[in-house]
């Protein structure tokens, strides 16, 4: 079968619900995928940020294989073995906490808003959030979500939201009322563009929660297991949120995701009926999740996140020097981004033909988040397809 046919069978019978990219990947190993015709790309952005151990890793396709020939499902109402250890190494690594298992960072989100209002017991339940935020597209957290883009078609929507702006601590102050029972935000807003919260920002948030006891909720599905350097982004600030939500890298491929509750607000709030997910935590998920904790830690992932990101935000700042439409270079471990004065959709597209797959979001920036296991070599080839990329794409992106 060629691309041509599978991009038939997509216009027969698949809902056209995403931006299609005419490749159609079928074999993926490190920072490396290839197409149906067999063409070779490096991935940096892999899986929409889903493999940050890179694809295959061997110590997931291990954890998988080897639960697969035990049992695949079995009832949240029967203890697992699997999803006990893994909430065990998520709180060993963040903060003493209980955890809730699902399916995505929707359903994480969905389930920090419920906790936060049951926690509120009625009377408080406005959420802060923010401009350019992003939380999935379950209507809660479309709701979260402050983009236009995200919520037209939708409405009405789930009421309790005010929005302030990213990094402006008075904005948020302005939102608070007798009502505010907590304020969700991402460490680093990854589709609004990469935008890093300052220490400032993020400890001011921390000290006006503690003041109105307020719940501080961290979502961390695309900062979350490693990407910038520490194991939760929340670590680089010296704070500690009483909520995180996880999903992407924790699974290394495959689906799921985590509502954390730091145990000095855990209490009487969740009881048995108060929220379920089928599916949520089952053995070959949270299998696999183990496998992504135990090869963070044997291949020394968040160092060499650290680093390679440092070298590669080194390499992305000296095209910003070469090329007068880029605007900014910024990032925080591997966790990227180029901002541009122009639409950034002819470098993605122009990159691809030459074999490199990045993403851009909010119409000029481009994301740049490889594999924790990507190589100096790789990061200098990508690099040099994004130099010939901004060649051709502009006209008016000459070296300046």
């Amino acid at each position: 079968m060629k691309t041509k046919e599978v991009q038939s069978l997509y216009e027969k019978f698949i809902l056209p619900t995403y931006t299609q990219i005419p490749v159609c990947l079928v074999k993926g190993k490190g920072s490396r995928v290839w197409d149906l015709e067999g063409n070779e790309y490096l991935d940096f952005f892999p899986g929409w940020a889903v493999s940050a151990l890179g694809h295959c890793h061997p110590s997931v396709v291990s954890a998988v294989k080897k639960q697969a020939s035990k049992i695949l499902h079995i009832s949240n109402n029967f203890l697992n073995l699997k999803q006990a250890q893994l909430a065990q190494e998520i709180s060993n690594h963040a903060f003493p906490a209980k955890t809730f298992f699902c399916n995505s960072g929707a359903e994480a989100a969905e389930g920090a808003i419920k906790f936060a209002r049951k926690f509120g017991a009625g009377s408080r339940y406005e959420i802060i959030t923010f401009r350019k935020s992003f939380h999935g597209r379950t209507m809660g957290a479309v709701a979260a979500t402050a983009q236009d883009k995200i919520q037209n078609g939708f409405q009405p929507l789930l009421e309790g939201f005010r929005y302030a702006t990213f990094n402006d601590l008075d904005s948020v102050k302005a939102a608070v009322t007798d009502k505010t029972i907590g304020i969700f935000l991402e460490p680093i807003q990854g589709e609004g563009g990469v935008q890093i919260a300052t220490e400032e920002f993020i400890k001011g948030l921390r000290y006006l929660c503690d003041l109105r006891k307020i719940l501080l909720m961290f979502d961390e599905v695309q900062t979350g297991m490693g990407r910038t350097g520490k194991m939760f982004a929340f670590q680089h600030y010296g704070v500690e949120p009483e909520v995180m939500t996880l999903a992407k890298a924790l699974g290394g491929g495959v689906p799921i995701g985590a509502l954390v509750i730091n145990d000095r607000v855990a209490k009487g709030v969740f009881g048995p009926g108060s929220h379920g997910s089928t599916y949520g935590g089952n053995p070959l998920v949270t299998a696999a999740a183990l496998g992504v904790f135990r090869a963070i830690k044997k291949d020394g992932l968040l160092k060499k996140s650290k680093d390679m990101g440092a070298y590669l935000l080194e390499k992305l700042s000296g095209l910003k020097e070469k090329f007068s439409v880029i605007t900014d270079a910024r990032g925080l471990g591997l966790m990227c981004a180029l901002e541009l004065s122009q639409p950034g959709a002819p470098v993605v597209d122009a990159a691809r033909k030459k074999g490199l797959l990045i993403n851009c979001t909010q119409d000029k920036v481009l994301r740049i988040m490889p594999a924790m296991t990507v190589s100096k070599k790789q990061v200098d080839k990508a690099v040099k397809i994004l130099e010939e990329s901004f060649q051709e794409a502009y006209a008016e992106a000459k070296a300046v």
